[in-house]
């Protein structure tokens, strides 16, 4: 799997059962959700995303896509299937003229919290 992801062109770390690193990167923020992806693609980057999507298509994978962990249903984790890992894209860009944030998909609340506070800017959110 890990090949045929890298021929797609994707750049991040791939993880499989018995790989360091792929209980944590399979948890959700409810412990109760106990799910085995069959690969976990940690996307470092956008076009990561796109070759890991089109893999997971090919492959006839189901997808779920993580975050920050918090999908209280676990949602996000599928049994045998892809798991993109978004949180290596955590990072978040301010232009505080136009007060305006972009947000790559794995940052949390914190880190936007942590860009924006110094301009003194700030956003709502929901809780789950």
């Amino acid at each position: 799997m890990a090949d045929q992801l890298r021929a797609a062109g994707f750049a991040g770390s791939v993880l499989r059962h018995g790989d360091p690193g792929y209980d944590t990167a399979r948890s959700v923020w409810n412990a109760m959700v106990d799910r085995r992806p069959a690969v976990i693609a940690r996307c470092t980057r956008p076009e990561d995303v796109v070759a890991a999507v089109r893999y997971g298509r090919e492959a006839g994978l189901e997808i779920g896509v993580r975050c920050g962990g918090h999908s209280i249903l676990g949602l996000p984790i599928r049994d045998g299937g892809l798991l993109l890992d978004l949180t290596p894209m955590g990072a978040v860009r301010v232009d505080p003229e136009r007060r305006r944030a972009w947000v790559q998909g794995g940052a949390m609340l914190g880190a936007l919290d942590l860009a924006t506070q110094p301009y003194g800017l700030a956003t709502t959110a929901g809780n789950v």
